[in-house]
């Protein structure tokens, strides 16, 4: 099976094919991303606009790469497979519509895909790992800890009730005026710092539920950094290494009390995935595979390049809906809203207005 694989959720135009094999395991024969940080930085964040309009200039050529470097012509693939949502809009009828034509000309099979679905079965493109695992999604957009029981199967067993975990990072970068994107500049930052020099709050610590919460700890660093003003360069590293120190506490609790849901619903997880920007995080990473431990489970990250938007993921995705006979009709919607876990409701004190949620 033979599946091109479109992504245009957010700020990455990306493009690739897989190929599954009828024993289920995975082959990547082209994975392209353009990444349009440069068009965004001056900005501090994306620009729905102007991500739209690059994905409009970009995306068939991309497309057109993909195919020709893994050596194959549209009459020969089995589906195109395009990520429908959650995200911004603008982009999400980008990606969509151009599978949409590409489905039409070559009487091909279209599959839309829920973005986080394609993020939870990554994993299956890379090991062989079985159903039913503990997924821990940490993107810009996105923190969830989901049960990923089968495909099109997923229980959600906790989120944010505010921020997402890469959008505090990012925040906490531009209050501190770090370069965009933020995240990875916070870690910089970080490595050169004392984690204990301010006591931020560890959010949500000890609750019964696995929701998360970092709009409060947000808030304390930015409380902090005003009334130090104005901040030399090691307390910009202070900062960041306190604010990463609470997240990775915080983290390793919300994690132990998902696994512990987990457990009760649906016995021992096969193990426990990461996958997400944030992911890339070596610090986070780190405290995920001391959670993994504690819980007598294996942790498994994706390689960085899976762990970020790509079309590698979305094929993948398609081919495993593909494989069950799930395609979908020409009028399949984008959405900038798609709940991966239908049945979930928002939490209490639920305040995040971003896609997805």
């Amino acid at each position: 099976m033979l599946v091109l694989g479109i992504e245009t959720t957010c700020d990455e135009t990306a493009a690739a094919v897989i190929e599954r094999a009828s024993d289920g395991s995975g082959r990547i024969l082209s994975n392209i991303v353009r990444s349009q940080t440069d068009e965004h930085a001056r900005f501090g964040g994306v620009v729905p606009e102007i991500a739209a309009r690059a994905h409009v200039d970009l995306l068939d050529g991309i497309v057109d790469s993909a195919m020709k470097e893994a050596g194959i012509g549209y009459a020969q693939l089995s589906a195109v497979a395009a990520a429908a949502g959650p995200g911004l809009i603008g982009g999400v009828i980008v990606g969509l519509t151009t599978a949409k034509a590409i489905a039409m000309v070559h009487d091909t099979p279209l599959i839309a895909v829920n973005h986080l679905e394609a993020h939870a079965l990554t994993p299956r493109l890379t090991c062989a790992l079985a159903f039913p695992y503990c997924l821990f999604l940490a993107s810009g957009g996105h923190t969830q800890i989901v049960a990923v029981v089968g495909v099109g199967k997923y229980v959600r067993l906790g989120t944010t009730v505010d921020d997402a975990m890469g959008e505090a990072f990012d925040k906490v970068a531009k209050m501190l005026s770090l370069p965009y994107p933020g995240g990875p500049e916070v870690e910089r930052a970080a490595a050169g710092g004392d984690p204990k020099r301010f006591a931020f709050p560890r959010p949500m610590l000890g609750r019964p539920d696995a929701n998360f919460s970092l709009s409060g700890l947000k808030t304390a660093v930015r409380n902090e950094a005003s009334r130090m003003m104005p901040l030399e360069p090691q307390d910009v590293s202070d900062l960041c290494a306190s604010f990463q120190a609470a997240v990775l506490e915080s983290t390793a609790d919300r994690l132990s009390v998902g696994l512990r849901l987990f457990h009760e619903q649906f016995g021992p997880p096969r193990a426990l995935v990461a996958a997400g920007g944030v992911a890339a995080n070596h610090a986070i990473r780190d405290a995920l595979q001391d959670v993994a431990a504690k819980a007598q489970t294996t942790l498994i990250i994706p390689p960085p390049a899976l762990c970020t938007d790509n079309g590698a993921m979305i094929a993948w995705a398609g081919a495993e809906r593909m494989a069950l006979g799930l395609t979908d009709t020409m009028d399949a919607p984008p959405r900038a809203r798609w709940l991966l876990d239908a049945n979930a409701a928002a939490p209490a004190g639920y305040t995040n207005t971003r896609a997805g949620f």
